[in-house]
């Protein structure tokens, strides 16, 4: 397929940039008024005195509305979150970057396609339904045919091991869509949209294989939520904000008590989690270790939608398990390339700045020593094989190392 022209772009650009627009206040009320389009244009691109969001403050200047619409649209949106896996104590929350200009909670009112991060909910489904991290499958495109009849294939960002034999647990390691679509021909989009909704993803997920490399809707909040399980022995934590209310006296008013639901049996809530430590000492989300030099215990995921419209990283220790959402105010303003849009580069340093202040702070109660309690005898494989060296197995050619 011939690449896209640049009028192209442009035409879509301004068609964005006109939604934009009526969606403002200043265009919606002049619309109530009676005000005829040519007028309303008219307005938009005259420029008028007007304050605008600044990374070093607000600033005076004179712009015209349209442009300054163009100008805060700019703007790369982001949303982050912590808490506590055992008990659900939120510790950060961030909803946007500035509420004075955007007013907008991104951590439970956004809704965006979560990419690779959705996998590990795949994964748990497969190992649930009796596969193994140490199985092997052949690393190549997967053809799957699904319930409407249409051929799903995937793509995949790498070639690296193409044509060998690779371990289920590679495939999460490496993000690879090849392995998970292949899991997802042996299992049902209906159990796991049942298991999504045990995991506290909730909304509406339709039952499509495609719904595996994540493409429905998600809040952080929930994401958040659903990998504490993965922290926290298969045992997931619903946020919780408030633990109690006093009146002016002094006096409890009202108590709140975590609420916690067990969505995986222990032992594959410890394979998951050995799978997700493997992301972070070897695989898509390495880049913590190399560039942020966070040697604490960790498991974790990157995801990148389509067209790099969205950056998420999930992450956890043995007390914290924690997501960032990085991306436009509308998925159209996105990166044009994958290395300056992928989730490694977006959402990823966001929260190994966040860890490295954590850790630096001698107030707090974290430390890079603190250890997941791993059960004695445990084996990644379900036959009781060994379990995989993967510190020693690094991502040799696959997306993280556009960023080298």
């Amino acid at each position: 397929m011939a690449p896209y022209s640049r009028s192209f772009f442009t035409s879509q650009a301004e068609g964005l940039l006109t939604t934009a627009m009526k969606q403002t206040y200043r265009y919606q009320a002049m619309k109530r008024e009676g005000t005829g389009e040519g007028e309303i244009d008219k307005v938009f691109r005259t420029p008028v005195p007007m304050k605008l969001f600044s990374w070093n403050g607000v600033v005076d200047t004179i712009m015209s509305p349209r442009d300054s619409v163009r100008y805060h649209k700019s703007f790369l949106r982001a949303s982050f979150m912590t808490m506590d896996p055992h008990n659900g104590h939120v510790k950060t929350y961030v909803g946007n970057i500035n509420y004075n200009t955007f007013k907008y909670d991104g951590v439970t009112k956004a809704r965006r396609q979560v990419g690779s991060t959705m996998k590990p909910f795949v994964y748990s489904l497969a190992l649930l339904e009796g596969i193994s991290p140490c199985d092997v499958v052949i690393h190549q495109q997967q053809h799957v045919r699904g319930e409407n009849g249409v051929m799903w294939s995937p793509n995949n960002a790498s070639n690296d091991k193409l044509g060998e034999p690779v371990t289920i647990q590679w495939g999460l390691q490496n993000s690879s869509n090849w392995v998970t679509a292949y899991l997802m021909s042996r299992l049902s989009p209906h159990a796991l949209v049942r298991l999504l909704h045990s995991f506290g993803l909730t909304g509406e997920i339709e039952p499509v294989l495609s719904l595996a490399l994540g493409t429905p809707g998600i809040s952080l909040e929930e994401m958040v939520s659903g990998y504490s399980a993965f922290a926290n022995g298969g045992v997931r934590s619903e946020p919780m904000y408030v633990t109690r209310i006093e009146d002016s006296y002094g006096n409890t008013v009202a108590t709140f008590n975590p609420v916690m639901d067990e969505v995986l049996p222990e032992e594959i809530a410890y394979r998951m989690q050995y799978m997700l430590r493997s992301v972070i000492d070897g695989g898509t989300g390495s880049r913590i270790r190399r560039v942020y030099g966070i040697t604490a215990p960790m498991g974790g995921k990157t995801g990148t939608t389509q067209n790099h419209a969205d950056g998420w990283f999930m992450a956890f220790t043995s007390d914290l398990v924690g997501g960032v959402w990085v991306g436009g105010e509308d998925p159209t303003v996105r990166f044009d390339h994958m290395s300056e849009g992928q989730a490694a580069a977006t959402a990823l340093p966001v929260y190994g700045l966040f860890m490295k202040k954590v850790y630096a702070d001698k107030s707090l109660s974290y430390s890079q020593k603190d250890e997941f309690l791993i059960p004695d005898g445990f084996s990644l494989c379900a036959n009781g094989g060994n379990t995989l060296d993967t510190t020693t197995h690094p991502q040799q050619d696959g997306i993280d190392e556009l960023f080298e």
